[in-house]
């Protein structure tokens, strides 16, 4: 019974839709079509200037699609288009400019040094070789920590962040992942091949490169969330090997990693600044 009172609803659905588009098509072939078709363009002024504009380019799109024939009303939507679209650009890049103001504000803040206290980050840019200059926290300058095993985290100007594992022992272990964990929790990179090595007179040195969303594994994100407490460092590779990784690093990675979405942010933001210049350039020379 069920069944069939749902057939029916369906049944008396559909003569209705019929019925309503049997009436539409009369109504279309028996008034002018360019007047009709204002229709839609004058809904799509009134749109245009209230500032609904997604409404307004859904109102001009209708006119080719229910009018084809309406060739001056469509002329005149492609006119009003081009405002819409203009004027949808001027609106967006107001407000990713306004969202540029607050993410520099909050990288100033994350960088510190105001008011007379310390920087919290060091940034390094060499002009001849480096497009990018890197952040990194003060406790893990390279020459302060030459003689032993940690992570260090630095971050470019674009928000790109690195989490380098540095190994450094008698004989090669060959790592290429790490695995950190702490209170029966762990995270763990994913396995790389940029492994660089050296050695010198007292022993051998490893290090290897894990970008953040790309072969960290969730690793940075883990620090984050353990920032300022020590915690267990697996090198993983021929041989494994353990070791603690301090406090201090992992707060550094924590910064680092606060800064870089800060950063990410900036960049992205730019980029599609950039973008929206572009158009606005563009419309405003096709209205020339």
């Amino acid at each position: 019974m069920l069944k069939g009172v749902k057939e029916k609803a369906l049944s008396v659905r559909l003569i209705t839709l019929l019925l309503g588009c049997s009436s539409f098509f009369l109504l279309s072939c028996g008034e002018d079509v360019e007047k009709a078709a204002g229709r839609f363009l004058t809904a799509a002024q009134t749109a245009f200037e209230a500032g609904r504009f997604d409404e307004a380019k859904a109102q001009i799109d209708s006119i080719k699609a229910v009018y084809p024939k309406a060739f001056e009303a469509r002329k005149a939507g492609i006119a009003l288009m081009r405002k819409v679209e203009l004027a949808e650009a001027h609106r967006n890049y107001a407000y990713t400019d306004s969202l540029l103001t607050i993410s520099r504000a909050r990288v100033e803040e994350i960088l510190g040094g105001g008011d007379g206290k310390p920087q919290r980050f060091i940034f390094e840019k060499d002009a001849q070789y480096q497009d990018l200059g890197l952040y990194y926290a003060p406790s893990q300058q390279l020459a302060r920590n030459a003689q032993r095993c940690y992570l260090r985290a630095t971050v470019d100007e674009h928000g790109r962040m690195t989490l380098t594992s540095f190994w450094r022992g008698a004989k090669y272990i060959h790592h290429h992942a790490v695995k950190v964990s702490a209170g029966g929790t762990f995270a763990q990179t994913a396995t790389v091949d940029n492994t660089y090595e050296s050695s010198d007179a007292l022993a051998k040195t490893e290090r290897n490169d894990f970008v953040l969303g790309e072969s960290d594994g969730g690793v940075i994100a883990w620090m984050a969330l353990h920032a300022g407490e020590a915690v267990k460092v697996d090198y993983l590779g021929d041989t494994n090997w353990a070791t603690t990784l301090t406090a201090f690093d992992t707060r550094a990675i924590a910064d680092v990693y606060e800064l870089a979405q800060a950063l990410q942010a900036i960049h992205k933001l730019s980029v599609m600044q950039d973008e929206t210049t572009r158009r606005i350039a563009f419309f405003e020379k096709n209205e020339e």
